[in-house]
């Protein structure tokens, strides 16, 4: 048998390619000063948005007015319209009640709104001013014992009020089902068939 003979004599198949250390170091040094030129161009695009600190709601949330309602809900229906709690800041439909607080009291909304999730210091003026009206609420709202004594005596009347009225009711509709019970005889057709009356020894 012979030999296979190599083909690929004079050629060199060990080519390993050769790189410009020189020129891929100039195009990495151009494409890192092109990165940090557009850098600069979007931090500097503008100053940083000043948003003002959290605020106090001025507002009820109302989540009890739709409680217990029937609504035909659509496709085509337009968002304020569908089934759950609409919220017109971020135009957005939440299905429940716990994530329509959980939205309203959040970042994305909070921004919408122009605030940030920042709240703002207090100073020392203001924590004095608000312990003040706290002690003049408290002092205010306090109950004292002649107030509680005149609240029971208050609910007794009623509710000895509303126990005549039930007996009087009660009353009223036996009198009623008496004066439904006893039927009119006339006393022509009593004599023809030869009794008085219909009426039982009970009285």
């Amino acid at each position: 048998m012979a030999e296979p003979s190599n083909s690929g004599g004079g050629v060199d198949n060990t080519f390993r390619k050769k790189f410009d250390r020189e020129e891929y170091l100039q195009r990495a040094r151009a494409r890192e000063e092109k990165e940090a030129e557009a850098g600069k161009r979007t931090k500097s695009s503008g100053p940083p948005v000043q948003r003002k600190p959290l605020k106090h709601r001025d507002y009820e949330v109302d989540l009890e007015s739709r409680l217990g309602k029937t609504q035909v809900v659509t496709p085509i229906a337009p968002l304020s319209q569908q089934a759950g709690y609409y919220c017109s800041v971020c135009e957005c439909v939440v299905k429940d009640s716990a994530n329509y607080l959980d939205h309203i009291n959040g970042k994305k909304h909070q921004r919408a709104l122009g605030m940030s999730m920042r709240s703002e210091r207090a100073t020392l003026e203001q924590v004095k001013d608000r312990f003040e009206v706290l002690k003049k609420r408290k002092d205010t709202g306090g109950f004292t014992e002649q107030d509680f004594d005149e609240r029971i005596l208050k609910q007794q009347q009623e509710e000895e009020e509303r126990k005549r009225q039930r007996r009087e009711k009660k009353k009223e509709k036996k009198e009623k089902t008496v004066v439904e019970e006893e039927p009119e005889i006339d006393p022509d057709v009593a004599a023809l068939m030869g009794f008085g009356g219909f009426g039982s020894s009970k009285k």
